[in-house]
């Protein structure tokens, strides 16, 4: 999505996207904040995108998806005998990001560990390989991280030069239930999009649906709300969508075990597979999580 899509489905981030507008044509650090879903990564891809450097890579890395152990050959890459089974080089994220952009995802979750070696990255334009000898980086940092970044900065969990490092420019992205004059656009901007994307043309929203979509808070944010449009996309079978009559089927009792495995499905979906964020939002331990995606079958 380019930032003049981004600007005409949401109105109210006018100002923000101006500034980003500004800040595509630098080479400067963006650090981009928000609750998940609220359009963090889409805004950071159309920064590449209306950039200087929209002509190279834009390598994305979700720390949130890379084992610890793993996490800094993933990024700096590794020579031949860094460590046991390392029979040859492999480029990093680092390196495939070359003349273009890197799009750090969930940087709160980098391990600790590998934040200096980061920052120094950021501050020298240099770093090394496992392995091997440093190398000059050409790549511009674009990352994304949890609203509450700056307490975690606080409390220890992230380090605080990084972190000023990382926000040379920063934008907020507000949550979908604080910026409700949006909904009218957004749902005619993913209407339009997934109609056309899934070979649906001339299907249109039910009166009732739209007011429904227009006063609901939207947790998921907007990709909560693409979703519902999507899924009733696939699911009608007339020339009007009403996503509304779906929930009412749904709101009838079912079984509790059900019940939990939905959750628990809903939960991962949501924090892209992350079990310790999953847990946490279930109430649960993830070793509990565990057990119980084991029991319902849930991979």
């Amino acid at each position: 999505m380019s930032l003049d899509a981004l600007l005409e489905a949401s109105p109210s981030l006018a100002e923000t996207l101006r500034g980003a507008r500004r800040a595509a044509e630098s080479d400067a650090a963006v650090l981009i904040l928000g609750e998940p879903g609220t359009g963090r990564s889409s805004l950071a891809r159309a920064l590449h995108d209306a950039s200087p450097r929209a002509a190279g890579p834009l390598v994305e890395v979700d720390a949130a998806g890379i084992p610890t152990t793993l996490f800094e050959s993933e990024l700096f890459g590794y020579e031949p005998g860094a460590f046991t089974g390392a029979s040859e080089s492999r480029p990093g994220r680092v390196a495939g990001g070359r003349r273009g952009s890197l799009l750090l995802d969930h940087v709160e979750e980098i391990p600790l560990a590998v934040q200096p070696k980061l920052l120094r990255l950021l501050a020298e334009g240099r770093y090394a390989p496992l392995g091997g000898a440093e190398i000059e980086a050409d790549v511009r940092f674009l990352t994304v991280g949890a609203a509450d970044l700056p307490e975690r900065v606080r409390q220890g969990a992230f380090r605080e030069d990084l972190f000023y490092r990382l926000e040379v420019v920063t934008f907020r992205l507000p949550p979908l239930r604080e910026r409700k004059d949006d909904l009218p656009q957004l749902i005619d901007f993913f209407l339009t999009d997934l109609t056309e994307r899934l070979g649906r043309p001339g299907l249109r929203l039910a009166a009732r649906a739209r007011t429904w979509m227009c006063e609901h808070s939207w947790p998921g944010n907007l990709r909560e709300l693409r979703n519902v449009i999507e899924r009733a996309i696939v699911m009608a079978t007339g020339g009007e969508l009403d996503p509304v009559a779906r929930a009412t089927v749904e709101a009838r009792p079912r079984p509790l075990v059900e019940v939990e495995r939905d959750e628990i499905v809903k939960a991962l979906a949501y924090t892209r597979g992350h079990q310790g964020k999953a847990a946490a939002l279930l109430g649960m331990s993830r070793k509990t999580l565990w057990d119980k995606r084991k029991r319902y079958g849930i991979p």
